[in-house]
């Protein structure tokens, strides 16, 4: 069997960031961002079911990793605006072929999910049996 090619290595760096990444909502802005800047408030409306805190979290999240710059107009009340970026943007490509995936397969997975929950209870579960060693005697 071929090793890993993170066998020996420090995982660590690499999940620091991909925690980052990999959350719902920075997905979600990132895939949003794409599209250019965006008001605050912008991304709330299409953000469905993120709160204030949670948006305002994310972003600066995002932004302290350099995904995202945050620009404010001295205006009243104060205009914020967010884009990607040259590294924001890097991730979006990734990012957006996630996405896609997970758009185009919903109801692949939805259906999966049906098969598994119905037959949860039902399927008997596979057990290795214990390796027989010889006996000498």
């Amino acid at each position: 069997m071929k090793p890993s090619h993170l066998h020996g290595t420090d995982c660590q760096p690499a999940a620091e960031i991909l925690s980052r990444i990999g959350d719902k909502w920075s997905v979600m802005l990132v895939m949003e961002l794409h599209g250019g800047t965006r008001r605050f408030s912008e991304l709330r409306r299409t953000l469905y079911g993120i709160s204030q805190k949670m948006l305002t979290s994310s972003l600066r999240g995002l932004e302290r990793d350099g995904f995202v710059t945050r620009t404010i107009h001295p205006t009243i009340p104060p205009k914020v605006e967010y884009r990607l970026t040259e590294l924001g943007r890097e991730l979006a490509v990734p990012v957006r072929a996630l996405g896609e995936f997970a758009l185009q397969n919903r109801a692949r997975v939805l259906a999966a999910r049906e098969r598994f929950d119905e037959g949860a209870g039902a399927a008997p579960v596979a057990v290795a049996a214990p390796e027989r060693r010889a006996v000498r005697g």
